[in-house]
């Protein structure tokens, strides 16, 4: 029963062109579309139902996993449909899922309206880059096109460490060799290590969740590679403040001066629903220049938002500044910006001396228009 069910599931996430599908005890199925919750036509689901959809679909492996640790990761090609991402958990004593829908072709640096300042940053011979954002974010799509872009432009090679794999990449001028947390590696921070005895050119962490992954991806960096890596941040100026506090108090002086010479990017970004359907990234850009080397090496880390605003020659872009564009060309609402800023007080003000430019140009047009008619 569990396989027929959720292959049903699995076309209806597709033809709705959901992100998520998520499956718990007590609640029919339920998918999120343009970022927002829908129950699904069917019966609520029990634990014998759940399970059945687990068993299904969950690796051998995993399952082990979920029983031991109370959670397991794994990736999922629905055929040649849809390829998924899922996370098995339990909670109250019973299983649930979540599969979200990866993209079925990887999605270019265009297509997606990152900062053109990234394709650059990727293109140095060494330096850390991340990418940041809340889980849905779109961070990993982000990473996969970096990836490609590199692995079409230029002879290089790629080593990603994921958890799991998500995007299957081909060689084209570049060798890529992808490597599965608790398949082919134990940790991100050993990954990272064996990685250093390869030959990499490019490494790809899929995430750097604590000190010693954090500690090993700043080394491969500063010894001459290029590291992408993850955080769960919001905004360049907290995910700064972030990779530092991990770090012990009297080592945080050491790390300031590391992070500064090592790391030449950060994107941080947040996904929006769009008006008429969909859903499109807003980015905030940092650009590592020497300026903000020594605020980061000086623990002045407070004046970053306020070097990137004045940064835009450098290709710098404040998030909220990005968000309000996409406001102005009438592909997002007011409120939907305000909800994600991060300085919304400020973002409201520019929102509303905006709205009353708006109002006051259609009413000298309106103006000029009765003034025309009088003269007749």
């Amino acid at each position: 029963m569990g396989t027929i069910l959720i292959d049903k599931l699995l076309q209806t996430v597709i033809s709705r062109k959901a992100s998520d599908l998520h499956i718990t005890v007590g609640s029919p199925p339920v998918v999120r579309v343009d970022g927002q919750l829908m129950r699904l036509e069917t019966k609520e689901l029990d634990a014998e139902d759940t399970v059945g959809l687990m068993k299904s679909i969950t690796p051998e492996r995993c399952q082990q996993e979920l029983q031991e640790v109370g959670g397991t990761d794994f990736g999922f090609a629905f055929g040649d449909a849809a390829r998924f991402r899922v996370s098995v958990f339990k909670q109250r004593g019973y299983v649930g899922l979540v599969l979200r829908q990866l993209p079925a072709k990887l999605m270019d640096f265009k297509q997606m309206g990152t900062p053109p300042a990234l394709e650059r940053l990727i293109m140095r011979p060494r330096g850390l880059i991340l990418v940041t954002g809340p889980t849905g974010s779109g961070k990993t799509t982000t990473l996969a096109a970096a990836v490609d872009y590199v692995n079409h432009k230029t002879d290089r090679h790629i080593i990603t460490i994921e958890d799991p794999i998500e995007f299957y990449h081909k060689h084209d001028k570049s060798l890529i060799n992808q490597r599965e947390l608790n398949v082919d590696v134990p940790s991100f921070a050993e990954a990272i290590r064996r990685a250093l005895r390869q030959d990499p050119d490019v490494i790809l962490v899929g995430e750097m969740r604590d000190l010693e992954t954090i500690e090993a991806a700043i080394t491969a960096a500063e010894t001459g590679h290029i590291v992408f890596g993850t955080l769960h941040t919001t905004g360049a100026q907290g995910t700064v403040n972030r990779i530092i506090d991990v770090f012990p108090t009297n080592q945080q002086e050491q790390i300031r001066t590391q992070l500064s010479v090592a790391m030449i990017g950060v994107v941080s970004q947040v996904l929006l629903p769009k008006i008429g359907g969909g859903r499109v990234a807003a980015y905030e850009m940092l650009v590592i220049t020497p300026a903000i080397q020594n605020l980061i090496r000086e623990n002045k880390t407070f004046r970053i938002t306020s070097a990137i605003q004045t940064g835009a020659k450098a290709g710098m872009q404040l998030l909220d500044d990005h968000m309000f564009r996409l406001w102005k060309d009438g592909l997002v609402l007011k409120e939907e910006i305000l909800a994600k800023a991060n300085s919304p007080d400020a973002l409201a003000t520019k929102i509303a001396r905006a709205e009353r430019g708006i109002f006051e140009d259609e009413g000298e047009a309106g103006e000029r228009l009765r003034g025309s008619n009088d003269d007749e």
